[in-house]
């Protein structure tokens, strides 16, 4: 934590710790939000949220779910008193009877939400509780409610204006590094000579997005290879044995992993922006850089095929071929792309580039897609016009190599 979030915490334990009456600790907590949502006293606020969050930290999981139930149940909207508003509002629509509308259609919940807010370390503690409450939900469909006002409110607070771009190195804090071990979503990192061997060398990059609430805890980050061409293969990109070049001999920069690190934060999305900042960064850093692609897994290939009844092909070819028609063709119940990651890429603007066969030989990508990887390139020239095309009538942009490859399979399938 920053030496001002300390300095910040530190006054306010002192101020309004001892201003907590002895007898709120015995209370319920639904009484503490209570009192907390009428409260008028910045003091008494902060004391009461605090001990709120200090009271739920220490619940086990059926009083975790109570408390979810009371917010759905007890601090939700009042239909009645929306529709009498809004009435009001149709037959005099100015700024009194807007601000009583906008009031009724507001649940208690997330105004509570915001008064927690107010101390020192709460952000962090929020966004845990909604992972909890993420948990807790699969077993319980009422607290979606819930969840829709606390992702609602983290939309805002998480927004792209208050996140900060760091670089992350082997020269960052060790707490930072720790939690790159432990987020490594895609390729694990199995110890801090592993880690070393993706932070240290001139040819790596790693950039995280960070919160000023949450200074230490990265919400998103990419790690990032510069290379001469485009590889295909991990192990090029994470062996011990690989030729390191210098930054500036680089034309290739890749995005080899893309871990989100906040369970609490899933739904808010982080990637779009990171990969664009960074593209904008490293070709401001390094005007070399010509390609910017990514070497992505495909963790829904296996599944997919299962699921349609066929099986992976032995031959690397052929393996190519299924895959260009699962990322190009394959679809879930939406109409967007099955696999989900393709889904983010290309969401994001990228093409499917190429499709390599045994590129990723870990017990994980064979299990997941018989070790095919895929690269999907982000042509600065391109993306805003991908984007498009696929947000506004679910065009895939494809090379023609992959193009071809899903033609092919699609003929053998006739």
């Amino acid at each position: 934590m920053s030496v001002l979030a300390d300095l910040l915490a530190t006054v306010f334990e002192r101020r309004y710790r001892g201003a907590s009456e002895p007898d709120q600790k015995n209370r319920s907590i639904e009484d503490l939000c209570r009192d907390l949502m009428g409260s008028s006293s910045e003091v008494s606020g902060m004391v009461l949220a605090r001990l709120i969050l200090d009271r739920y930290a220490g619940m086990a999981e059926a009083e975790k779910l109570g408390f979810f139930r009371f917010l759905t149940e007890g601090m939700g909207v009042d239909p009645e008193s929306v529709r009498t508003a809004l009435d009001a509002f149709e037959a005099g629509p100015d700024r009194d009877s807007y601000r009583v509308f906008m009031g009724t259609a507001e649940p208690p919940r997330q105004e509570l939400a915001r008064r927690l807010n107010q101390v020192p370390g709460a952000t962090a503690q929020l966004v845990a509780m909604r992972a909890d409450l993420l948990r807790l939900a699969r077993d319980n469909p009422a607290l979606a409610v819930l969840d829709l006002d606390l992702k609602h409110l983290f939309a805002s607070w998480f927004n792209r204006g208050f996140l900060v771009l760091r670089p992350i190195n082997w020269s960052s804090p060790a707490d930072v590094l720790e939690k790159i071990i432990a987020y490594e979503a895609v390729h694990a990192i199995d110890s801090w000579d592993d880690l070393r061997l993706r932070l240290a060398p001139k040819d790596r990059r790693c950039f995280g997005f960070f919160h000023p609430a949450m200074p230490d805890e990265p919400l998103i980050f990419v790690e990032v290879a510069l290379s001469r061409g485009i590889p295909g293969a991990i192990h090029d990109v994470l062996s011990e044995e690989r030729e390191v070049i210098g930054a500036h001999e680089a034309d290739t920069a890749v995005f080899y992993s893309i871990s989100n690190c906040q369970a609490g934060l899933a739904g808010i999305s982080f990637g779009n922006s990171l990969i664009k900042q960074v593209v904008a960064d490293l070709s401001q850093e390094l005007p070399g850089l010509k390609t910017f692609v990514t070497l992505s897994p495909i963790p829904g290939l296996t599944r997919w095929l299962k699921e349609s009844g066929g099986a992976l092909p032995k031959k690397a070819e052929a393996l190519r071929a299924v895959t260009a028609h699962y990322l190009l063709k394959a679809k879930r119940g939406d109409g967007g792309p099955y696999d989900p990651v393709a889904r983010f890429h290309l969401g994001n603007g990228a093409s499917v580039h190429a499709i390599h066969a045994g590129a990723d030989l870990s017990p994980n990508g064979k299990t997941q897609s018989g070790g095919v990887m895929v690269n999907y390139l982000y042509d600065r020239a391109q993306i805003s016009q991908n984007h498009e095309r696929f947000a506004g009538a679910g065009v895939i942009a494809a090379s023609a190599e992959v193009t071809a490859l899903a033609a092919a399979a699609a003929k053998k399938t006739e």
